[in-house]
């Protein structure tokens, strides 16, 4: 049973890893021309992005249906692989838990044989066993350490991965993925902010949890459709999500701040010239950094108490498309003075919209 559990996980594993996401066809633009409004455009791929899915800096593709990019599988999760992903998540924990029991059997037996109770003491002998017959793997104080180190590993492995499978059935059954729950929050505070009173509703959930798991697991593994054309709920539109998409995208604009570097800053992680307190609160993210020079102009549309998130403003005949955008300290940059013909305005955004 055990060396099943270890060919069912590492199946799904590998074929996470290797049957990949699925990505965009390169230059794919939608059947009808007038649906290019709906949707955003993607410079790298020179493509348009088709309703759920996303670019990822690490596969530098866009991919279908973007859950996130796993380091553990060195790829991203999304619309082929998202079934093996989550069955990985699922039977590593069952498998881990099968061998909790046996590590925890093997010790009990084990120590039994070699605990003597009296009235005043309890004495413990690991050289040798008091029962017949004698174990056949000699089980000494060697063995007991390591069968207790690999319970540890075993129960860490139960908890960390069973809380990642329960996040991800969670999106499952909703059929959204981690980057349309963030987006759909996102979507509620913009509502909020600008008191619009309209409601956004999620396209792609289909109402029932069994639809929604079936979109994602099938009897053959492969998942319904194509990837890029999705079933949409009665009321909703086909690119209900990518408008929203287009609206936040708009609304980060509004609400960016233009920012001036006055120091130089080499683009490292953790900074140690630039005081104590950015050094230690660097953000725990895989977002990069970005390096910038005395002078460079920084378009800020997020950040923390001493790091700031950002696009660098560059000259778009040279910079080929690329965009440099990433984490940098506060206190690198001043904010700008506002400039009615070129710039935001800074302070005080008022609910215009």
């Amino acid at each position: 049973m055990l060396l099943n559990w270890t060919v069912m996980i590492l199946y799904n594993y590998f074929s996470a890893m290797f049957v990949g996401p699925g990505y965009v066809p390169l230059g794919w633009t939608p059947e009808k021309s007038q649906d290019c409004m709906y949707l955003q455009y993607c410079k790298v791929c020179q493509s348009y992005k088709a309703p759920r899915s996303h670019h990822c800096r690490k596969c530098n593709r866009c991919v279908m249906k973007m859950d996130h990019h796993c380091p553990w599988i060195n790829n991203c999760c999304g619309y082929q692989n998202h079934a093996s992903f989550t069955l990985f998540l699922l039977l590593a924990p069952l498998g881990c838990i099968h061998a909790s029991f046996i590590f925890v059997m093997t010790m009990y037996t084990q120590l039994y044989n070699r605990i003597s109770f009296g009235w005043s003491s309890v004495k413990i002998d690991m050289s040798a066993a008091k029962r017949d017959p004698r174990p056949i793997i000699p089980f000494g104080l060697s063995a007991f350490a390591a069968s207790l180190f690999a319970l540890g590993l075993a129960l860490g492995t139960t908890i960390a991965v069973g809380m990642l499978f329960i996040i991800q059935m969670k999106v499952i059954l909703t059929n959204k993925t981690s980057i349309e729950s963030w987006i759909e929050e996102k979507a509620k505070d913009r509502i909020q902010y600008y008191q619009t009173g309209e409601t956004f509703v999620f396209p792609y959930d289909m109402g029932s949890k069994w639809k929604n798991f079936k979109q994602v697991f099938t009897w053959s593994g492969i998942p319904e459709g194509d990837g890029l054309d999705w079933p949409v709920r009665d009321g909703c539109h086909q690119y209900s999500l990518t408008i929203e998409q287009l609206k936040q995208k708009a609304d980060k604009r509004v609400r960016s701040v233009r920012y001036r570097a006055i120091e130089d800053y080499s683009g490292v992680c953790c900074p140690v010239t630039k005081g104590i307190k950015t050094f230690f609160t660097t953000p725990c993210t895989e977002e990069p950094r970005i390096a910038l020079s005395k002078g460079d102009l920084i378009l800020a549309t997020r950040g923390l108490k001493h790091w700031m998130y950002g696009e660098k403003i560059l000259d778009s005949a040279a910079d080929g498309g690329i965009r440099e955008r990433g984490w940098f300290p506060r206190k690198c940059v001043e904010k700008c003075q506002y400039d009615s013909e070129t710039d935001q305005p800074v302070d005080g955004e008022k609910k215009n919209r």
